[in-house]
């Protein structure tokens, strides 16, 4: 494989073909034991930017050392889950992590959730757009479960498909993603000390942007800029505040911008549009249709009003 380009997997047979393993006995869904794989194939797959068609859940096992989580480093062992959605580019290993293993991978193509509840449900799951570095960290427990869901799984896969088949092989999939959305609120849970000091410098870093000019220069602060800011993904930073305060990063944002905007309606004689410009809106009537919507009056009556 070249190891500067992408190199995208478009089915299971051609997954199969990459880890030298059998055939798959599915067309949508594998599981693959990595211990068994050869060690060319591995040492091959190295580093490797990979794209592929469907969703990956690999459990990741390190011997020693740690992980980066944020911007602080965290000892564990017992495992971490990595995940992947269809497109979504991802390295098969990092070289300064070379103590860790892969154990096993599952992985499910979309046209195997059409006709069923989890096809519309999927995205919701919003850690498949995490960042490696925010990883779930597993417990040698909670481990354990998830191997369990994994072994039923492949034990499904390997008997004669009939008309039970995918029903059967979908709930055991999204039983697996909600037992993964219980361990990762643990998670968010057990870093509290750590989601402190986000939820602080969110705090900060929006209160200086709106009480600078950056508004009115740069426009309105996005949530990609806090999520870069605290060197997180957009999607786990809104998890991550929603777990601790009950707010997306948006509606932080929000809550920043009305809180100047009040101040500013009622400390200067400066008019709405003058206002919504220095806040970093392009257009008047976006910010007054927003402070109605989260204030329930108008920004000119907020301001006759007191």
């Amino acid at each position: 494989m070249i190891k500067n380009a992408i190199f995208r997997i478009e089915n299971m047979s051609m997954l199969h073909d990459v880890m030298r393993v059998s055939p798959p006995k599915h067309p949508l869904i594998s599981v693959v034991d990595f211990s068994t794989l050869d060690q060319e194939v591995v040492a091959a797959m190295n580093n490797v930017k990979v794209a592929s068609a469907f969703y990956g859940i690999t459990l990741k096992q390190l011997q020693k050392g740690s992980l980066k989580y944020g911007r602080n480093r965290l000892d564990f062992q017992e495992g971490s889950l990595l995940f992947s959605a269809p497109d979504q580019i991802s390295v098969f290993e990092n070289p300064r992590f070379s103590e860790s293993i892969y154990n096993w991978g599952l992985f499910f193509h979309p046209d195997l959730l059409h006709g069923t509840p989890l096809s519309s449900k999927i995205s919701e799951y919003s850690f498949w757009k995490y960042e490696v570095t925010e990883a779930l960290h597993l417990s040698e427990d909670e481990k354990k479960s998830l191997s369990t869901i994994i072994d039923s799984i492949q034990k499904e896969i390997n008997l004669p498909i009939d008309k039970y088949t995918k029903n059967v092989l979908v709930v055991a999939i999204e039983l697996l993603l909600n037992h993964c959305i219980r361990y990762y609120d643990r998670q968010f849970v057990t870093r509290e000390k750590f989601n402190k000091t986000v939820v602080d410098a969110i705090h900060d870093f929006l209160a200086a942007y709106f009480r600078s000019n950056r508004g009115e220069e740069e426009g309105l602060p996005t949530v990609l800029q806090c999520a870069e800011h605290v060197n997180l993904s957009p999607n786990y930073l809104s998890d991550l505040l929603r777990r601790e305060t009950g707010k997306t990063t948006q509606e932080h944002i929000h809550f920043h911008l009305l809180e100047i905007a009040k101040d500013r309606l009622l400390g200067s004689s400066n008019s709405v549009k003058e206002i919504a410009h220095s806040l970093g809106f392009e257009y008047a009537h976006y910010f007054s249709s927003l402070f109605k919507k989260k204030v329930g009056v108008s920004p000119s009556e907020f301001r006759n009003f007191n």
